[in-house]
């Protein structure tokens, strides 16, 4: 909320937010900051302001940053207002002017200076008041054995007003928590305050709350920055005893401003607010945000000069990255996508009374110090709408979409009324930079290098594989890893509702890849084209690997015949969600439709899904099973054993382990794809040896990256150059002995990539 010039000094304005009562009060132009605990006049102000209106359930101290103290904080004072008032204004209940009132003149002025005096008090400093009350009544009943007989009812009335004020005063719930601090504490002191008042700082050019000191009773287990040059951000990682969920502290570069830099941003925040882009110009979101932040340089430049402020270089550019993140941006929501150890991001609704939970790669789900506001979630869901062409409204309450923020890119569901009561939610997947590498899952334990070369072998012998798993189980990461073992020569073509796979990284390494947008299986009328349309159009594009970022609606149906009237002759690979390959089945067919011999089309199911530690507080994503589909089955294939394990999850060992079929060569997939390859067709030996390579150069892969310390290895240009040469030497060794063999192959192999490290560690020395 922003206050007019006009309106004077500590005044006050109520709105209505998200069905509380939320007070503003004007600090600006105060030459003090609004603060509970040090100031004694701004806790008699708020208390003053609170008798006239008590149903408020939060506070805004409204100056160039906004001080905001929550309901717990506000009840504490309502107390002390409620208590001011019935001490006041209730002479008739406790008899109290007539008690002070009553007695000889010598009485008369002291108890009246000493009533005054505590009133005053109450409202400034409630615990003050409370020892001092006490002080009064210590001093009264000293008194009593001192005073004539004739003054002694005069004189137990007051003691006994002084009595039923300590007892009203110590029911207060501020002066009940303050008590185990009494020991300690010194009359007049307000440290004590900062045990009860700690604000959320809002800067004024946004309305997301932060609560900006750590919490003094969890213990910090980890901190880190996160961010570029001079727009970092401090995480701090803690946990409070007795709690399952960590505490994400998140300290971002504008919560830590000085003065002059918050008035220049709120004044340059006032003018950008006049010329918010148009809906047709979200359509390159980059270029709107280096126009804007360009823009946003020179008018805090300007700014700047007027009222005389001095501003580097580097802290001219940093207050207009923050401008540009909190005008046309996502705000605080991309300060947290910058932080790579983040998986997802949650906003609940009421979004206004809930702070961001987040996912942690290593605690897990983590509460966090952000709570947003009504006013940005709202701004948010406009510019998603822009972003996306896609409704959201009442007829259209769920909205799935991505965000593209440089290098990050973020999967956006969002919902609303009516299907959400409370308004507004979100739930942001955050994809890594760069794609997930077969040799990255070897690393974080997903699967082991075997798995790596069984799948690896798949997907160069064109197989159909759908990647099954439950919710947040890694199907998606490993779906782009599987990406990239198809061979950069062939054209891949990728259909997507929500635009999640890493296309644009794979593009940029030399693959031939093409992407399509269809429309979203919970949309029934938009300008886009339905997922079913968008498969059948791709068949028209030639000989191309397809790979569906979901199968989730009527595209299945045309997926599978595709693949049943053998139009793709090299690998066909989707996500479905399913926890086993039977739940795959019972999807395809009894959700989706599909017929069941066309089921058959389906060679191989990867099955990924979350594994617990024995406490339930730890989960690490692994792949649990590798299916193949057989054949020979007319109605059910569970019954009729057609779904056979080749790799099996050992829980004990945490390890995916081959099965009997797979190492005694009885499975009837990999035969397939041996008996198009000369050499290989009946020699399972050839083609195991040719499995287990590829899981050797995996592994060695991932071996000489952490030796050499060379982390880049293990990313997708270097994968998919390894793969590349990998190839080239099969072909060699193919064409002078009749078959890649282990033996020849990988010592080539190795040759080649410590060559290749040598290369670039003398590239990097100059």
């Amino acid at each position: 909320m922003m206050f007019k010039k006009s309106t004077p000094l500590f005044a006050y304005e109520i709105m209505r937010e998200a069905g509380q009562d939320v007070m503003y009060i004007n600090y600006l132009g105060s030459p003090i900051t609004p603060n509970l605990a040090e100031y004694p006049e701004v806790m008699a102000r708020t208390i003053e302001a609170l008798m006239e209106s008590p149903n408020i359930s939060r506070i805004v101290f409204v100056q160039q940053r906004n001080y905001n103290y929550d309901f717990r904080q506000v009840s504490l004072l309502l107390e002390v207002s409620q208590l001011y008032t019935y001490l006041t204004k209730q002479e008739r209940i406790l008899g109290l002017e007539r008690i002070v009132l009553s007695g000889c003149q010598q009485c008369l002025g002291k108890r009246h200076n000493d009533m005054v005096y505590f009133l005053n008090l109450l409202k400034q400093d409630p615990i003050a008041a409370y020892h001092e009350v006490r002080r009064f009544l210590r001093e009264e009943r000293n008194l009593l054995d001192k005073i004539p007989a004739g003054c002694k009812a005069c004189q137990m009335n007051y003691i006994r007003l002084l009595e039923k004020i300590v007892s009203l005063m110590g029911n207060l719930t501020l002066i009940k928590e303050a008590f185990s601090y009494f020991s300690e504490y010194k009359l007049g002191s307000r440290e004590i305050y900062s045990q009860f008042f700690r604000p959320n700082i809002i800067p004024n050019f946004t309305f997301t709350r932060l609560v900006a000191s750590l919490p003094e009773d969890a213990e910090i287990i980890d901190e880190y920055s996160v961010g570029e040059g001079h727009d970092k951000s401090t995480v701090t990682i803690m946990k409070r005893k007795n709690e399952t969920k960590y505490i994400y502290h998140l300290t971002p570069p504008e919560y830590a401003l000085d003065e002059n830099f918050h008035l220049l941003l709120n004044l340059a925040r006032n003018v950008l607010i006049e010329h918010r882009p148009k809906a047709e110009e979200f359509t390159d979101i980059e270029r709107t945000r280096q126009v804007f932040f360009n823009v946003s340089r020179d008018l805090l430049q300007e700014l700047a000069r007027n009222k005389r402020i001095s501003l580097s270089y580097n802290e001219l550019n940093k207050l207009a990255k923050i401008l540009v993140r909190h005008t046309i941006g996502f705000g605080l929501i991309e300060v947290l996508l910058q932080d790579s150890k983040l998986q997802d991001i949650v906003l609940n609704a009421p979004i206004p009374l809930n702070p961001i939970f987040v996912r942690h790669e290593e605690y897990d789900e983590c509460l966090t110090n952000i709570i947003p506001s009504q006013e940005d979630a709202d701004s948010w869901a406009a510019k998603f709408r822009m972003l996306s062409g896609r409704p959201l409204d009442e007829a259209n309450p769920i909205l799935d979409t991505d965000l593209l923020l440089g290098k990050v890119r973020a999967r956006v569901a969002i919902i609303q009324q009516p299907l959400s009561p409370g308004g507004l939610a979100y739930a942001l997947r955050r994809h890594r930079e760069e794609p997930w590498t077969l040799p990255l899952f070897i690393r974080n334990k997903m699967l082991n290098s075997f798995t790596a070369g069984l799948l690896s072998f798949l997907v160069d012998g064109a197989r159909t594989m759908l990647i099954a798993g439950t919710r947040s189980s890694g199907k998606t990461s490993m779906l782009g890893a599987l990406m990239l073992e198809i061979m950069p020569k062939f054209r891949v073509i990728c259909i997507e509702d929500t635009l999640e796979l890493p296309v644009e990284s794979l593009r940029k390494i030399g693959y031939d890849i093409l992407r399509m947008k269809v429309r979203s299986a919970l949309l029934q009328k938009t300008t886009e084209i339905a997922a079913d349309e968008g498969i059948r159009t791709s068949l028209r594009f030639g000989d191309s690997c397809l790979i569906i970022g979901e199968v989730r609606s009527l595209e299945a149906k045309a997926l599978y015949e595709a693949m049943r009237v053998g139009a793709l002759a090299n690998i066909v690979a989707g996500t479905i969600h399913g926890a086993s390959p039977y739940a795959v089945f019972d999807r395809v067919v009894n959700d989706l439709e599909v017929p069941v011999t066309s089921f058959k089309a389906t060679d191989t199911i990867l099955v990924c899904n979350p594994v617990k530690s024995p406490s339930g507080l730890q989960s690490w994503r692994r792949v649990v099973q590798l299916a193949e589909v057989r054949k020979h089955w007319q109605r059910d294939p569970l019954e009729e054993k057609a779904f056979v394990d080749l790799l099996k999850y050992n829980v004990d060992k945490d390890e995916l382990e081959p099965t009997q079929e797979l190492i005694n060569g009885d499975s009837e997939i990999i035969k397939a794809v041996a008996s198009g390859v000369k050499g290989w067709a009946g020699n399972w030996d050839a083609v195991y040896d040719n499995i287990l390579l590829r899981g050797r150069i995996k592994e060695e892969l991932l071996r000489v990256a952490e030796k050499s310390k060379m982390p880049e290895l293990l990313e997708a240009k270097f994968n998919s150059l390894a793969n590349s040469v990998f190839y080239e030497i099969s072909d060699e060794i193919r064409e002078e002995i009749g078959m890649p063999e282990s033996g020849r192959v990988f010592p080539l192999w190795k040759d080649w990539l410590k060559k290749e490290i040598k290369k670039r560690k003398e590239k990097g020395k100059k």
